[in-house]
């Protein structure tokens, strides 16, 4: 079972990356694995977007700060 998570996913992407500058792939090999990387790297923007937006949902309010839920909207 393949985990979920943003380190993951790094992983993964860079794996993809070290083949492709190999070089050593068919067009066709080549193309799946780059739509494969253009997936992840879009996955893992994604995790640190919604990550930077709990972190920006820290509030300062009258001196205290206060967490609040943070929903996607998606």
């Amino acid at each position: 079972m393949k985990e979920n998570n943003f380190e993951a996913k790094m992983e993964e992407l860079e794996n993809v990356v070290t083949k492709l500058e190999k070089g050593d792939m068919s067009l066709d090999e080549s193309l799946i694995n780059f739509e494969k990387g253009m997936k992840l790297s879009k996955e893992c923007n994604k995790m640190l977007e919604d990550a930077e937006k709990k972190i920006t949902i820290l509030l300062e309010n009258d001196g205290e700060i206060k967490e609040e839920n943070f929903e996607n909207k998606e």
